[in-house]
This record gives structure tokens, sequence and C-alpha cells, in this order.
């Protein structure tokens, strides 16, 4: 049985890409069914259009509250009756409500529980860390503080700033996304406590 995913998104959309990519090949075991996105004209919308992969826009300023917006992005994603939603660079909170209705993962460039935020890369260098990476979560009420899926280390280099080590992170953090969603579609995984088992 095939994994239908809804992606959310934001903006470029490298991290949707790698996920388009890796669901041509039918061994994968993961569909992307729907892309949606809280603005419009952004590269990863086109990136699914191309892919000819239904979308949808739900911006914040067309609701008149938050709540209302919430409410209306959890009903469309349900439309597409996603088994998991993914945030790749969704930049919105989503609300308790909507993480009671969709499993939704999302990846962090950070080693969670440590860096969790806005500044990841930045606080990890900051801190004189020796190793840092990325985290795949399910996501919860918090800022990065989910239950653990998978995590992805990256060394930290004595001449790396900021852009040169988040650069690092990304591509690993990619991989670790299409990797780990592919072992969650094929091979199942369930949810101990704080505790995320594949396969």
């Amino acid at each position: 049985m095939t994994t239908s995913l809804v992606v959310l998104v934001s903006g470029a959309g490298t991290n949707l890409q790698a996920l388009i990519d890796a669901c041509a090949d039918p061994a994968y075991g993961a569909k992307i069914v729907a892309v949606g996105a809280d603005r419009d004209d952004i590269e990863a919308l086109a990136r699914a259009d191309r892919a000819g992969i239904p979308t949808f826009v739900k911006q914040v300023s067309q609701f008149a509250s938050r709540e209302q917006w919430d409410r209306a992005l959890a009903d469309t994603v349900a439309g597409f009756e996603p088994d998991l939603v993914v945030s790749a660079g969704f930049m919105k909170l989503l609300s308790e409500d909507f993480l009671a209705r969709h499993t939704t993962v999302n990846t962090h460039p950070a080693l969670c529980p440590s860096f969790p935020g806005m500044h990841g890369p930045a606080d990890a260098l900051a801190y004189g860390v020796k190793v840092t990476g990325a985290t795949l979560f399910i996501v919860d009420g918090g800022v990065d503080s989910g239950p653990i899926i998978a995590q992805t280390v990256v060394p930290v280099l004595d001449d790396d700033t900021t852009e040169t080590l988040h650069e690092r992170i990304k591509l690993a953090e990619r991989t670790m996304l299409v990797d780990t969603i592919g072992l969650m579609a094929s091979e199942g995984w369930e949810l101990d406590g704080r505790r995320v088992r594949l396969g």
C-alpha cells in the first residue's frame, strides 16, 4: 500500500523536489497527493505544477482569524486523505487542532533538543559545538520539541560561517528526510511515548 503525503511549503521547495524525485520510483512506497502553501507565486508550487501534483494556497490574510485559517488548512488537507503531512520549509506554526487531525513531520537544522527555533545553525556555531546536524520529528505544540524520528550529524569546521554550515546541514537534512519518509512508507512506524520506531 502506498503512503499518501501532503507536503506544506513556503519557499523554493528544494526538499519538496527531493521528495518528488524519490516518489517517482514506485519502490519508494509514497506518493505526494497535494502540495499546500501559505503564499502564492513561489517556486515550490511551480515544482508541484511541473510534476502534475494538485496544489492549494491558504494565506492567513484571507481569513478573519488565525483560527479560521488553521481550520481551513486542516479541512483542505483532510480532503486529500493523507497518511502523513510533511512540513517542508513551511513557515507557519500549526495548531494543536490541526496536529490532532493530521500526523505531521518536520525537519530542524540542529540536533534536537539543542538549538530550537529560527537560528539553529547560528546558535550551534556561537555555542562552539563540534558537531551539529538535522532532526526529523513529529510536530507537537512546542517549538521543535516533538518526538524524534531520525537525526543526522554534520561536523562543525573551524572556518565555518553560519551560511557554510547551514548549506551542509541542508544537504544532510534533505537526504535524511527522503530516506526516512521512504522507510516510514515501506516499513511502517509506531509512536511509543516519545520514542518513534521504524519498521
